[in-house]
């Protein structure tokens, strides 16, 4: 037997592979391999326990988004409401404030209307006073016509009075 190259290579691949063996290389790769490979399934497990939580985090949040987005209806349908209010309050407000002022301008000019005719009044008795003075001092003594002024002052006073109450 001639020992040639392909001779030494054969033997030194089987005790390579007997060392591998002995050393039990093949189960650590086998064991490592079984290691990664459970690795990998537990990550997978819990990237999918991740995404059902996150599927139910956004299934949460899209009710609160909901409920917000009606909250939030509701409160502008209250507020509406309430200015509507306010200002058929307000509305009402200026119009009775401005029927009282129209009232009290109405009154006030009745007020002043009523004191004009009395200026008026007074101011045609004491014109008409004058006037008879001046007819009685011409046509009568000094006697008669003292009595008679006094008299007609007296009885003017009197309407006067009368007429004022």
């Amino acid at each position: 037997m001639i020992m040639d190259s392909t001779f030494w290579v054969t033997v030194s691949f089987f005790i390579f592979l007997g060392i591998l063996i002995y050393f039990k290389i093949p189960q650590k790769i086998k064991e490592a391999l079984e290691q990664n490979i459970l690795n990998i399934k537990n990550q997978i497990n819990e990237a999918e326990k991740l995404k059902e939580d996150a599927k139910n985090i956004l299934t949460e949040h899209e009710k609160k988004i909901s409920n917000s987005k009606n909250e939030v209806r509701e409160m502008m349908d209250k507020a509406y409401e309430e200015s509507e209010k306010n200002v058929i309050r307000v509305n009402k407000e200026f119009h009775d404030l401005m029927e009282n002022r129209k009232k009290n301008a109405e009154e006030r000019i009745r007020q002043l209307k009523n004191q004009a005719e009395k200026d008026i009044k007074n101011a045609s008795v004491r014109i008409a006073i004058e006037a008879v003075e001046k007819l009685i001092k011409n046509s009568l003594d000094k006697s008669k016509l003292d009595k008679i002024y006094t008299s007609s002052i007296e009885e003017t006073k009197l309407a006067l009075k009368k007429k004022s109450s």
